[in-house]
């Protein structure tokens, strides 16, 4: 009875991992570049209650019957990240640019390390450095003058900029591109940004355009890849397994009851 108490409360915690994974993918489908995740499960150890032995050979076990085994429940041992290209829309912001293809942009974090994003919602901050959302500096560092009046991020990554009473460009830097072996290792730090692991390996580098990064795309934005009915039909999958495990947990009490009374 105990070990169907402790089976049921750990299969309860997981589906309760899976609603809350559920509930972050959902309150992030307007997140620009969010990647949907999934919460993988691992069957815990099993016991060996018994083994039968019976005279001659049995389905080739020499022998000996099927042991009975009784398991232990499950747990939550991993998040799996989806980085299934999102639909890309049309912002008609100059300094929003989205990745077409596997590449993530790169931005400077506070300590000098390197975060990797999807999101291309890019601005100026008071110095014309590009940035982030979080006020953090694309990798390239790439700086727009305060008089440009028209700025063209091409196709390969080149940020161009026309200025105030000149019909020439000036060339103000070029937008790099990293890619990994295993993006779904990546470890996710919150404001839409991913850190190498080991598990990702280290990172490659190239301009878009070329082969395996994909190409960038001015004036859109790439949006979240979470499917709102796929989410919903997880819910109830995940709400069921809960209840259903919930019961197991009220029979094994009843049972006890009905044990604790036969013993008065």
């Amino acid at each position: 009875m105990f070990r169907a108490l402790s089976t049921a409360a750990l299969g309860m915690s997981a589906q309760q991992r899976s609603v809350d994974n559920v509930a972050n993918n959902l309150a992030n489908v307007g997140t620009t570049g969010f990647k949907r995740s999934t919460i993988a499960f691992q069957d815990l150890f099993y016991e060996n209650i018994a083994s039968s032995k019976r005279g001659g050979a049995i389905n080739g076990t020499n022998g000996k019957g099927p042991s009975l085994q009784i398991g232990h429940g499950s747990r939550a041992v991993a998040t799996i990240r989806n980085f299934m290209q999102g639909a890309v829309a049309e912002t008609g912001n100059p300094l929003d640019v989205a990745v077409s293809g596997t590449g993530f942009f790169q931005v400077e974090l506070p300590d000098g390390s390197v975060g990797y994003t999807r999101d291309g919602n890019f601005s100026m901050d008071s110095t014309g450095m590009l940035v982030n959302n979080s006020g953090l500096p694309l990798a390239s560092q790439i700086e727009i003058p305060t008089d440009a009046v028209a700025i063209e991020v091409a196709q390969d990554g080149t940020v161009t900029a026309m200025m105030a009473g000149d019909n020439t460009q000036i060339e103000l830097g070029q937008i790099e591109l990293a890619k990994f072996a295993n993006p779904g290792g990546l470890d996710a730090m919150g404001d839409n940004l991913f850190a190498e692991t080991e598990a990702s390996g280290l990172p490659f580098f190239g301009n878009p355009g070329d082969e395996g990064f994909g190409v960038v795309r001015q004036g859109y934005l790439e949006q979240s890849n979470v499917d709102i009915v796929t989410e919903m039909v997880r819910l109830i999958e995940a709400q069921r397994a809960y209840e259903t495990n919930s019961k197991m947990v009220q029979t094994a009490e009843d049972m006890m009851s009905v044990t604790n009374s036969i013993k008065r």
